[in-house]
């Protein structure tokens, strides 16, 4: 496809920049040249025409070109998986702050246990204190009633004593 066509162009034009390079040595070298100064032949260079460059600029590429496809498609597979592994870590790194969001509340509504307790605590003082307070209202305005009927009644005491003394006081005898 396009990859095969775009590496078949790229390694075709690096295949003849070195041929042409190979032959320019060719053509520079003097015929009895050596390799490292030693009267060594120059064997190795072999001159090859276009048909047979492009067949092995063909055979290079179907020989890569698969191997390459399948590393782009693992390449995309671990791509794919990846974002995959990212959202799963994003969805735990969510729960546990909603975790840790729960514990928060958690530990609000036992705060919140410990001072409804404290409420009813004091309320059931209160109640107490109240039954308490009305009870000695009424033992206080009994022992009230009782002073003022220990009043009266002493009031009274008091009057049929001094009119007994009055009746008992010698009373000037009405002359006729």
């Amino acid at each position: 496809g396009v990859c095969a066509s775009w590496f078949n162009a790229k390694w075709s034009k690096t295949l003849d920049m070195r041929m042409q390079g190979y032959r320019q040595k060719e053509v520079r070298q003097p015929q009895n040249a050596t390799r490292s100064g030693v009267d060594e032949p120059l064997d190795d260079v072999v001159l090859v025409n276009e048909q047979a460059i492009e067949k092995l600029t063909e055979g290079l590429i179907s020989h890569y070109v698969p191997e390459l496809q399948r590393s782009k498609q693992a390449l995309q597979e671990l791509t794919q998986n990846q974002a995959i592994l990212l959202d799963t870590l994003e969805q735990e790194i969510a729960k546990l702050r909603e975790c840790n969001s729960m514990i928060d509340l958690n530990s609000l509504f036992s705060e919140a246990k410990v001072y409804h307790s404290k409420l009813v605590n004091i309320r059931k003082e209160m109640i107490t204190l109240h039954e308490k307070t009305s009870k000695l209202k009424k033992r206080a305005l009994k022992l009230q009633q009782q002073r003022h009927k220990e009043v009266l009644e002493r009031e009274q005491q008091r009057e049929r004593e001094l009119e007994r003394e009055r009746q008992l006081t010698a009373k000037p005898a009405k002359r006729t």
